[in-house]
């Protein structure tokens, strides 16, 4: 496992297993029975958790990282299918049926994420009817972010899928900066890096971030959002439903 390792006892002084809301939602017995087994692991820039068509051992709860989904060409070229931050898991397929998955995940901004084998959130996803609830409207809102990724990439500019990714990166970390070279955004995006420093050159001249070497500070989040594309607001709208609504009692049921 890649760029993956347990981290110091210092490090894991402030971080606790409820900083991800998924983990945070389910219930009390179920709690009682994972957070013993969870495991937590410092998430290093760029390194590769699954690999596409790789058995999937563990699953992955962030708690201040985020990971990417990215499917990858035979040509060696990838774009984002979508990201995963303290709002849910990584490694879906195993409570889906698949067991893996043709995507490659990888590590887009490092920070902690909580690890569990494979078998045991199976076994609790199989036996207990409010887990099954919560993972099943986290992954339709995954599904949805999904969806309106491709729609994104289709119709709108290079401008507006930076500023999409941007402000879905800023809804998963505990401040406004992200580090994250142009190249990585660019192979995440699926476009050329020519394009991203493009888009990024406006966005810092309207003073909206700051870029430098690898450093972004997003200064003005309204005037972001503004510029963004309706697919951010519509990703954001069904999370919140789905998953931010699911911390409040998972004993309601899906819509």
């Amino acid at each position: 496992m890649p760029d993956i390792s347990t981290t110091s006892t210092t490090s894991k002084a402030s971080i606790t297993p409820e900083q991800n809301h998924l983990l945070a939602a389910f219930p009390d017995s179920a709690k009682q029975r994972i957070f013993p087994r969870l495991k937590l692991v410092e998430m290093s820039l760029g390194g590769v958790i699954h690999e596409s068509g790789q058995t999937i051992e563990f699953v992955y709860f962030p708690t201040n990282c985020i990971v990417s989904l990215l499917y990858v060409m035979l040509n060696g070229s990838s774009a984002e299918i979508s990201v995963v931050g303290n709002e849910g898991m990584v490694g879906i397929s195993v409570f889906m049926g698949g067991d893996r998955t043709p995507s490659r995940t990888v590590v887009q901004s490092k920070g902690f994420a909580y690890r569990l084998p494979a078998p045991e959130l199976k076994a609790e996803f199989d036996a207990t009817p409010e887990m099954r609830f919560l993972a099943l409207r986290y992954t339709q809102a995954l599904i949805t972010q999904m969806s309106q990724t491709a729609v994104c990439n289709r119709h709108h500019s290079i401008d507006q899928q930076l500023c999409r990714w941007l402000l879905l990166s800023l809804d998963r970390l505990p401040d406004n900066h992200l580090t994250m070279t142009q190249e990585l955004i660019a192979n995440m995006l699926g476009v050329r890096r020519e394009g991203v420093t493009e888009a990024a050159g406006k966005l810092q001249k309207q003073g909206v971030i700051e870029y430098h070497r690898g450093h972004i500070t997003v200064i003005n989040r309204a005037r972001l959002e503004e510029l963004c594309c309706e697919c951010y607001a519509v990703v954001k709208r069904e999370t919140d439903r789905l998953v931010s609504s699911s911390r409040r009692g998972a004993g309601g049921s899906a819509s």
